[in-house]
């Protein structure tokens, strides 16, 4: 049996080819996070936010628990206190 005569390779079929088999090593798989029960007390979650200086400054006039101070105003803004 005689096999179809084969097209010549173009530079972007190597391109499109050598992207892929690249792509498939080095794709990087995101384990999801772990998700903690809603409602338990105490339970804090780490995020990272932007907040204008002077905002953050009135919160950290009052020394240690600044964080605490944000989170409670949070909490009174949500309409959670």
């Amino acid at each position: 049996m005689s096999q179809p005569p084969r097209r010549p390779r173009t530079l972007s079929d190597a391109k499109t080819e050598a992207e892929a088999a690249f792509k498939s090593l080095t794709a990087k798989t995101v384990a999801p996070a772990p998700k903690t029960p809603a409602g338990l007390p105490g339970v804090k979650e780490l995020v990272s936010i932007r907040i204008d200086q002077d905002v953050l400054e009135h919160f950290q006039e009052g020394g240690p628990g600044w964080q605490d101070r944000i989170n409670e105003a949070l909490r009174k803004a949500a309409g959670k206190i």
